[in-house]
């Protein structure tokens, strides 16, 4: 794989947001991502995917794999974007890999940062509110080995 791979993917993710909560830009905790071996095979069987790069002692990373590090996180450690959980909708996800992809057995910390808010009027009225995320996954050393992007949109309220 080219050393300044990047990847642009969309898929659901879940994320983190209190109701009635009204966030502003903000910093998460670091948390560590522990890229086991298993974890990847199992992630590779859920996307039907026989590559045997995905396979064994030496695997490397689906480029979707780091959005199960999510489910890694200690509670309290990632963002609030301070959307209505029954209004939020996932609105992009892109991957970008600063060399290549992380491999079973490498320890990485992650950490979120909100980067940006906006709002916009709703097509059937009301307003929508927008909060871009990026997760910033490092190796031992700090050097930064991949980011994700995730943008997410809370829906205008019903009136």
């Amino acid at each position: 794989m080219d050393t300044v791979a990047e990847f642009f993917l969309t898929l659901l993710v879940t994320m983190t947001a209190a109701p009635d909560s009204h966030a502003d830009l903000g910093v998460g905790q670091p948390w560590e991502v522990v890229v086991e071996r298993g974890k990847i095979a199992e992630f590779a069987d859920a996307m039907l995917s026989d590559d045997p790069a995905f396979r064994g002692p030496d695997a490397i990373i689906p480029p979707t794999f780091l959005t199960s590090a999510a489910r890694w996180a200690p509670p309290g450690v990632r963002v609030d974007v301070g959307f209505d959980r029954k209004r939020l909708l996932h609105g992009e996800q892109e991957y970008t890999f600063h060399g290549e992809l992380p491999a079973a057995g490498d320890v990485l910390t992650a950490q979120e940062r909100v980067v940006e808010r906006f709002s916009k009027p709703g097509k059937r009225g009301g307003t929508m509110r927008f909060a871009t995320v990026v997760t910033e996954y490092r190796d031992a050393a700090g050097a930064l080995v991949a980011e994700a992007k995730a943008t997410f949109i809370e829906t205008a309220a019903k009136r």
